[in-house]
């Protein structure tokens, strides 16, 4: 979905194109599929010269390298907006929306959250040229980015 010449990117978006091929497939096989594809037009985005606002798993960290390397590539920069909240909120909230991950899934994310959100607040988290972290009344309060 483009916002100017800033694109907007959700893995639901992928998820929903694919639907129509692999709904007989299970969920499990289904996902990595999908996560492909979603870091799949992430990087084209970027690679074209997009700003791109994008929900995606911040806790790998060779996908944030792989964006923070494709965004210099064409001369930008990767910055991250991480929101912090406990995870019985991220978790209801998963739910609510209706994309909740496997309780194995979440608590890898858990874990892997901790030390990520510790550097942020320390001020430095490679690769990222900036990083934002908001609680989740900051959060709701967003209601732009601005690039340039």
């Amino acid at each position: 979905m483009p916002a100017g010449d800033v694109r907007i990117i959700d893995s639901r978006q992928s998820r929903n194109w694919w639907a129509r091929f692999l709904r007989p497939l299970p969920v499990r096989l289904r996902t990595p599929l999908v996560h492909v594809t979603h870091v799949w037009r992430i990087g084209r985005a970027v690679l074209a010269g997009h700003g791109v606002v994008a929900h995606t798993r911040g806790t790998w960290p060779h996908i944030l390298y792989c964006f923070a390397w494709l965004a210099r590539r064409r001369g930008g920069r990767l910055h991250l907006i991480l929101i912090d909240v406990a995870p019985e909120t991220a978790r209801a909230g998963q739910f609510a929306r209706g994309r909740a991950v496997t309780g194995v899934t979440f608590a890898r994310h858990c874990r892997r959250w901790v030390p990520l959100i510790e550097r942020a607040r320390g001020g430095a988290l490679p690769p990222a040229a900036g990083v934002t972290v908001l609680d989740r009344e900051a959060a709701d309060r967003l209601r732009a980015i601005r690039f340039g």
